[in-house]
């Protein structure tokens, strides 16, 4: 890997490492305001709205400036949301700016990629990039969780400095300042990200034109063999793996009675198993193996449900490092098939904004169903029930699905055959 590919990780890790502090730091800041429990999801509901809303047009602005560029100017869209936050804007508000910044980011950060390096290095840059992303979303949600922790919180708010009257005065306030950091961090990382010299035709600016290309692509790459099978799964697994946060955290309250600080802990230990499956993928899976990860999702809906057995915290640690470990391993290769895919197919920006559209769309539907559970205040365990038995579902489904794929291109194949 070339020096450009560290600069983009760490660019990443720091922004990732803050995205994932702050939304900890904005659910302590809800129970502050002592908001009602079905709030605490719609935070990640509303990070994730303009993934959905803005994908038509991402693509677009990530394929019309160097990707380095747009990874800096969407870097300081999120800085700006940690910043109303600091000045008392609601909770929802500021986060979802934040997810603004984040949405416009994806795509430069994973077209980058294709940009930089042959295909063949593809799986293990994802390896890389993914296992990256998730220790950032450990080590985020620890800090997170150590930054509204009564004694560290005390402990940063005793930092004096002679003369300047800092005006931070309350934990919420000085974690912000310590995520704040982190996200400027990554801006300096940006500005190291090298000029690929990938040049696309002019870019679209009519809105119309845009969603009609973006409909387009949308269309392309559900019909094509491989490119469906591999959107189904990650579309399923972004959708499960945003639920699955909050699911371990109400999970950690009411089964394990552990308090918020301690359970995004819980959270950090199934991105333990995520990074462990990711390095494994990288490492044992070829590109064109890549299909054969996919019974590994039902497993996974299975081990799931096991949670709801677990009492004893050794326990749930080992469970949640399957869990964790079981997603990472499939959805590494499924995400690197589907970027060449879309790159075989279209351009890298436009394949992964249909991406994060489906995934975000996935994530959006699903917290909302989740949101209303609690409203209902359904037991904790039944809703992991479901959830387990949704995940396998799905994806027995996805791989029967493949299977007549297979089947339909066999008998092609014969025809053509046949015909000779």
């Amino acid at each position: 890997m070339n020096r450009g590919f560290y600069s983009i990780m760490a660019a990443q890790f720091f922004s990732s490492l803050a995205d994932n502090a702050l939304l900890i730091t904005a659910i302590a800041l809800l129970a502050s305001l002592e908001s009602p429990a079905w709030m605490t999801p719609l935070l990640k509901l509303f990070f994730v709205l303009s993934y959905v809303l803005l994908a038509a047009f991402v693509g677009a602005f990530a394929d019309s400036l160097p990707k380095g560029k747009v990874m800096l100017i969407t870097n300081m869209i999120k800085i700006f949301g940690c910043l109303l936050m600091f000045f008392n804007v609601h909770p929802l508000l500021s986060y979802a700016i934040v997810g603004f910044g984040a949405a416009a980011y994806s795509p430069a950060k994973y077209g980058i990629l294709t940009e930089l390096l042959p295909p063949h290095k593809l799986v293990a840059a994802n390896g890389w990039i993914e296992g990256l992303t998730v220790a950032s979303i450990i080590l985020g949600t620890v800090m997170g969780g150590a930054l509204v922790n009564d004694y560290i919180a005390s402990l940063l708010l005793s930092f004096d400095f002679p003369v300047v009257e800092t005006g931070i005065d309350t934990s919420i306030e000085a974690a912000l300042v310590v995520i704040g950091s982190a996200y400027l961090l990554a801006a300096l990382f940006n500005l190291k990200i090298p000029e690929t010299g990938a040049h696309y035709p002019h870019q679209e600016r009519n809105p119309i034109k845009l969603v009609a290309d973006f409909a387009g692509c949308f269309t392309t790459l559900w019909k094509d063999k491989l490119g469906q099978i591999s959107l189904a799964v990650t579309t399923l697994f972004w959708g499960a793996g945003a639920t699955l946060q909050f699911i371990v955290l109400r999970w950690a309250e009411k089964s394990l009675h552990m308090p918020l600080d301690k359970a995004a802990i819980l959270q950090g230990v199934v991105a333990i198993g995520v990074a462990l499956g990711a390095v494994a993928a990288a490492r044992f899976v070829p590109l064109k193996k890549s299909l054969s990860v996919m019974p590994l999702g039902i497993v996974m809906g299975f081990v799931v449900i096991a949670m709801t057995l677990v009492t004893n915290l050794w326990i749930a640690y080992i469970l949640l490092i399957i869990i964790g470990a079981l997603s990472g391993y499939f959805v590494v290769p499924m995400n690197a098939l589907l970027q060449h895919r879309g790159y075989v197919l279209m351009s890298a920006g436009h394949s992964i904004a249909v991406q994060n559209f489906n995934e975000n769309l996935s994530v959006l539907t699903m917290l909302v169903l989740y949101a209303l559970m609690v409203i209902l205040n359904m037991n904790v365990n039944l809703i992991i029930i479901l959830f387990g038995l949704f995940v396998s579902g799905t994806m027995y489904f996805v791989m029967r699905k493949h299977a007549a794929n297979q089947r339909e291109f066999d008998s092609i194949g014969t025809i053509g055959e046949h015909k000779h």
